[in-house]
């Protein structure tokens, strides 16, 4: 485990105020705004540490662009993604745990390992498209 410095805790706290995905980019960019002269190679390797602990979530936008969310830390869970505001949704999925470990072992495979993400439009973007 990394030791927990306030560069550290800053990009967890900004990470934790986001309600969907976030690039590192757009996190260093309101860090800064809110006045912290933290750097961004510094966000990246804090992003990239708190995914591989468990405490942030990733994900590659359509673009190949890294995007990151906090996430409950130990809790094998999907997303639900609005792709066009980014909202998610964290959810569970039981038929697909259950699909998984059946497929996998169909094959002779053993500790199956996914991830599943469904994106789609959130209610807010879908009454927004349905007016244009």
């Amino acid at each position: 485990m990394k030791r927990n410095t306030w560069q550290r805790e800053a990009v967890r706290e900004a990470l934790g105020s986001n309600e969907g995905f976030v690039s590192a980019q757009s996190l260093h960019s309101s860090l800064r705004g809110t006045g912290s002269p933290i750097g961004l190679a510094t966000v990246y390797r804090a992003l990239a540490d708190l995914a591989v602990e468990g405490e942030a979530d990733s994900l590659q936008s359509l673009e190949g662009e890294s995007l990151y969310r906090a996430c409950t830390p130990g809790q094998h869970h999907h997303h639900l993604i609005c792709r066009n505001c980014g909202l998610t949704v964290e959810i569970e999925a039981d038929a697909v745990e259950l699909w998984a470990k059946s497929v996998a072992a169909e094959h002779g495979f053993t500790q199956p390992n996914h991830v599943v993400d469904v994106f789609g439009l959130c209610a807010a973007c879908s009454r927004t498209a349905g007016e244009e």
